[in-house]
């Protein structure tokens, strides 16, 4: 059986991969061209930042969720305009879920919450706390991501896919493994599954600083193991390397900190919101 399931998830991610080809050759033509002019608009926004800054975020790719780590540590952005990009970035998560079939629904229902959470949640922070900060430089926007580093749109766009290919590949194949030596049952039983303290262990997932945490939680969703109200508090949490761009760039422990319980509450307050819905 296991041969049979290495198979299985091999074709599924060959399957994957002309559509992650063409989603990533887009974001990346839009992030060469318009990284730059989205960022000063986002600076520039002042009150509604929170709403550019979902909008923004929602781009399945990581420029701008780092692009807005170093624009806070440079005085540039409200924490409630950082707070809306994070929570609206879900990064290759999102592609994932687009170009599975008969999950057209769910990625609708991811954004639509995603916008909604992301854009409330940073208005009111700003409103609450009512602190814009100002100085005159900008930092480098991606200087972490390390996706423009030389070669054309073409070749940055086949290094992403190769990368997320080979993630995807890798934990849908564990992922089937696993089922099939521990059980279906069993394994489900150990992600909490059917319980209502499922969104506190995605959220956990997603703080892991790498577009790894976001497939993983896309192929556990996929594979019926992650509910959606845990999907959607676990790509809330998930911001790519923006955590990390920001402990090193923003020298204030206690901002840092903020910033991470404040991402992590709106995450559960998320999970557990949805959760309650019956739509849901």
């Amino acid at each position: 059986m296991i041969p049979d399931t290495l198979l299985d998830a091999l074709l599924d991610t060959l399957k994957a991969v002309p559509f992650l080809y063409l989603a990533f050759l887009l974001m990346e033509f839009c992030e060469h061209r318009q990284q730059s002019r989205l960022a000063k608009w986002l600076a520039a926004s002042r009150f509604w930042g929170p709403v550019v800054g979902a909008l923004v975020g929602l781009l399945p790719q990581c420029g701008f969720s780092i692009a807005a780590a170093n624009l806070y540590a440079g005085g540039l952005l409200t924490l409630g305009t950082l707070l809306s990009v994070l929570l609206a970035t879900s990064d290759e998560a999102l592609l994932l879920l687009l170009g599975a079939p008969g999950h057209l629904a769910a990625a609708g229902q991811l954004i639509a919450c995603k916008l909604v959470i992301s854009i409330g949640f940073g208005l009111l922070v700003d409103l609450i706390l009512q602190k814009h900060r100002n100085t005159s430089d900008m930092d480098e926007l991606c200087a972490e991501c390390g996706c423009h580093e030389g070669g054309s749109l073409w070749m940055a766009a086949l290094r992403h896919t190769v990368k997320t290919a080979l993630f995807l590949l890798l934990f849908s194949a564990l992922l089937e493994v696993g089922m099939t030596l521990i059980g279906q049952d069993r394994f489900a039983g150990w992600m909490l599954a059917g319980s209502s303290l499922q969104p506190c262990l995605s959220t956990l997932l997603g703080l892991i600083p790498s577009c790894a945490s976001s497939i993983l939680l896309s192929e556990l969703y996929l594979a019926g193991t992650l509910s959606f109200p845990a999907l959607l508090a676990g790509l809330c949490a998930n911001s790519g390397s923006a955590l990390l761009v920001l402990l090193r760039a923003n020298p204030s422990r206690r901002e840092n900190a903020l910033v991470a319980g404040l991402l992590v509450g709106a995450s559960l307050l998320a999970g557990f919101a949805v959760q309650l819905l019956p739509l849901f």
